[in-house]
C-alpha cells in the first residue's frame, strides 16, 4: 500500500438510497474508501449502477442517506469547490462543438482558473501532461468531433485527470476500447490510485478486470440488492452466476470458463 493511502477516509456513502422522483430503486448502499482505493460496481445492465454513480457525484439527488468527501456532505460543498475535488466521466456522449482535443481537455482546468477561464502556462502543462498520460498527445490539435469512440474515451479521461481531483468517478471507462487500450487505461487508473492517491469509483462490465484492479467491489443485483466485499472473496463463479441470473453448470455450459477469462 502506498504511503499516501494510509488511514485517510476520502469518499463514503451512508445508507444511501438512489432512484428518481423520490422513489428509491436501490436502498442502504454503504461504503467507505480511503485515499487511493478503487471501488468497482458490477452487475447486469439496468440494475442501477449508473444511477448510483450519478447520485454519488451529485448529478441526481439522493432519495435517502448521504455521500461524503472526507467529513463533508457533498450537498453542502459549493459546485466550484466540488469540481476541484471530484472529476466525472459518464457514458453520455459528449460533443464539444468546434473544439480541438487540447481545448476539450483544458475544460478540466476551469475549476482552477480565474472567472474568465484564462489558462496559465501551468494549466497548459497540466493539459499536455494529461493528454500524454492517456497516450493521446498526438491528438492534441485534432477536432474532438472527428475522433473514434475509443479516442474520445481517452480524451475524456485526460480531461478528468487535468482536473487533478481527489476522486474519479467513471462509468464503463473501458467501453469502446480494444484490449490493448483497455489494459493501458486500467494501468493508468491503478497508478493514479496507488501512486497518486486518487480514490476511484467506477462501473465495469468486465468481471475479471474488476477482480484484478479493485480493492472493493459493490455487486448490484437486478432486484435492487447490493453486496460489498473484496473481489476475490465476493466474485466466485457461483455468486457471479447468481448475480447475472444464470447457472454456470447449465446456462453457461462449456463457454463459462471462456466468458470468465474474457471478463464477461
Amino acid at each position: 500500500m502506498a504511503e499516501n493511502r494510509a488511514g485517510t477516509e476520502c469518499l463514503s456513502a451512508d445508507r444511501l438510497g438512489v432512484g428518481y422522483r423520490g422513489k428509491a430503486l436501490i436502498r442502504d448502499i454503504g461504503f467507505r474508501l480511503e485515499r487511493g482505493q478503487i471501488l468497482t460496481l458490477v452487475g447486469p445492465n439496468g440494475a442501477g449502477k449508473s444511477t448510483i454513480l450519478k447520485t454519488v457525484c451529485g448529478q441526481i439527488p439522493a432519495v435517502a442517506g448521504c455521500v461524503r468527501i472526507g467529513s463533508r456532505d457533498i450537498r453542502r460543498i459549493p459546485r466550484g469547490e466540488l469540481a476541484k475535488k471530484m472529476a466525472v466521466v459518464l457514458t453520455e456522449r459528449v460533443r464539444p462543438e468546434l473544439m480541438t482535443c487540447f481545448e476539450a481537455v483544458a475544460l478540466g482546468r476551469y475549476p482552477h482558473t480565474d472567472r474568465f477561464g484564462t489558462l496559465t502556462e501551468t494549466d497548459r502543462v497540466v493539459v499536455r501532461g494529461a493528454l500524454s498520460r492517456v497516450g493521446a498527445e498526438h491528438l492534441s490539435e485534432r477536432e474532438f468531433s472527428e475522433l473514434s469512440d475509443g479516442q474520445r474515451q481517452r480524451v475524456l479521461l485526460a480531461r478528468a485527470l487535468a482536473q487533478e481531483p481527489e476522486v474519479l468517478v467513471l462509468d464503463e471507462p473501458t467501453s469502446f476500447l480494444d484490449i490493448r487500450h483497455k489494459t493501458a487505461l486500467l494501468e493508468i487508473l491503478y497508478e493514479e490510485a496507488h501512486e497518486k492517491g486518487r480514490t476511484i469509483l467506477m462501473a465495469m462490465h468486465e468481471i475479471t478486470l474488476a477482480e484484478e484492479i479493485s480493492d472493493l467491489v459493490l455487486a448490484v443485483g437486478a432486484d435492487g440488492t447490493v453486496r460489498l466485499g473484496e473481489p476475490r472473496e465476493l466474485l466466485t463463479d457461483a455468486f457471479v452466476g447468481k448475480l447475472f441470473g444464470m447457472d454456470p453448470e447449465h446456462e453457461g455450459g462449456r463457454f463459462w470458463p471462456v466468458v470468465r477469462r474474457a471478463g464477461w
